[in-house]
């Protein structure tokens, strides 16, 4: 029997890899473990490690990497400190890993140093921060790849990786969006003591290589959701350099009935809220990714996700309050179609067929380059 080391740290990881876990879990030939770090840790944010445990997966391990906001680089070392430890202990035959956290390096580093497989989900992509850098650095340490689209695949290629051993199988949370499973609303609603019968949803992270101007940022996004003078549902940033300075602004939220501010929702919960909300607005991935499935239109606020695919839902804008409030203008006056970029929900299923395959146990540990010829 193979084992299976599912590495997370935060709640979209988490909930971009849970149909994954589900579908390995539920194979004979595979011994699930889900080990949680990082957000999944942290008070302050929702201790979302009790979502996981709630999922009713078993093989739950768990430490903390914590240090702080501005130190990202001790934090990666504590985490392969933990999942060393973890690794020796367990010996898995496969780490899986998710985009762009130091998480996911430090899982991808482990792995490689210890001549453990690693896969690498939803590699390939491009944005405009740090996050970049440290999904690319995570493709290089890893064997295997398992993709969201063909872009995503070319650009593996581009790094020198060996097209055999990429799978292009759409974006996992794909599946769980498309789930006939979902809550209903009401419950969403009654669950979270949400009042609104129309709202939009707001995630609103710090961009690391702009920490400096992040106070000034999050005041402005925070003046505009004032001035727009709708409802809103506000989720905590992730703990990256600079979520200090917008989780300060979000004090001028409280205690104004149009704000409903949490430190995270369940997954399932979420994808509920986003479907039928007015509009999204922040600079979250799931503005990217999720929002064109339900055809919401969303207010990109920033550089956070430059270089990200671009779809009709989208309306770009800078991080001047006049910017954003123009903006929200637009998303509540255009009409926006449903797109889907990322799959059509059978991500899980694709993923169990590859692992199935002995030749897939065979690759080799000793990655090599793939050159491409260019002619000059």
């Amino acid at each position: 029997m193979r084992k299976i080391c599912f590495l997370t740290g935060t709640r979209a990881d988490f909930g971009k890899l849970k149909s994954l876990i589900k579908i390995a879990s539920s194979s004979p030939d595979f011994e699930v473990a889900v080990v949680a770090t990082g957000m999944h840790l942290l008070h302050q944010y929702g201790y979302t490690i009790h979502e996981i445990e709630k999922s009713g997966f078993q093989n739950i391990f768990s430490f903390s990497n914590y240090t702080d906001e501005a130190s990202m680089d001790l934090t990666l070392a504590k985490t392969i400190e933990g999942l060393s430890k973890y690794v020796k202990e367990n010996k898995p035959d496969l780490i899986v890993v998710h985009g762009d956290r130091v998480e996911a390096l430090a899982g991808a580093i482990v792995g490689s140093l210890n001549n453990i497989l690693v896969a690498h989900v939803e590699g390939g992509e491009v944005s405009g921060t740090i996050d970049e850098l440290v999904r690319h650095a995570v493709t290089k340490m890893s064997h295997v790849h398992f993709v969201s689209n063909k872009n995503a695949m070319r650009r593996l290629v581009q790094l020198g990786e060996l097209e055999e051993q990429i799978f292009v199988i759409g974006s996992p949370d794909v599946d769980v969006m498309l789930s006939k499973h979902l809550p209903l609303l009401v419950d969403v609603k009654s669950h979270y003591n949400i009042p609104f019968e129309e709202y939009a949803v707001t995630l609103f992270h710090p961009v690391t290589t702009e920490a400096d101007m992040m106070p000034l940022y999050a005041e402005q996004f925070v003046e505009a959701l004032l001035k727009t003078e709708r409802n809103y549902v506000v989720i905590f940033p992730n703990n990256d350099l600079g979520s200090a300075s917008i989780l300060k602004a979000y004090e001028r939220l409280k205690n104004n009935k149009r704000f409903c501010i949490f430190p995270s929702i369940r997954f399932e919960f979420f994808l509920v809220l986003i479907k039928n909300a007015q509009f999204m607005i922040g600079n979250s991935s799931a503005g990217i990714r999720e929002a064109p499935y339900y055809g919401l239109p969303v207010v990109n606020v920033g550089t956070r996700q430059h270089n990200r695919a671009i779809h009709t839902n989208l309306i770009n804008c800078d991080y001047q309050t006049y910017s954003i409030i123009e903006a929200v203008r637009l998303a509540e006056t255009q009409k926006f179609n449903r797109t889907e970029l990322y799959g059509t929900g059978n991500s899980d299923q694709l993923f169990l067929d590859v692992i199935n395959q002995t030749a897939f146990w065979n690759i080799k540990k000793q990655k090599q380059f793939n050159d491409i010829v260019f002619q000059f």
